[in-house]
């Protein structure tokens, strides 16, 4: 029973070593020749980085502290 065990655990860490290394080999999802398509200004979060970092300039003073989009500690100063 125990020969068995064995030579069932052996087998499965063969396999699973064979799959996890055989993953290396595999050519990009993405051609060279198409990430271009993911360079594509319509994929950005913003469409102007200039405006978005104006906005984000008011949104900080208006809060009255750097940080204030989630950072710690509070516009009085205490952290």
């Amino acid at each position: 029973m125990a020969k068995i065990l064995r030579v069932f655990v052996a087998a499965s860490l063969f396999i699973i070593l064979s799959v996890s290394l055989g993953a290396c080999a595999v050519k990009p999802w993405v051609k060279p020749y198409e990430r271009s398509n993911l360079a594509d200004p319509i994929m950005k979060f913003d469409r102007n980085p200039v405006e978005s970092a104006y906005l984000h300039h008011v949104y900080q003073a208006r809060e009255g502290a750097r940080g204030a989009e989630g950072g710690a500690g509070g516009g009085c100063g205490c952290n």
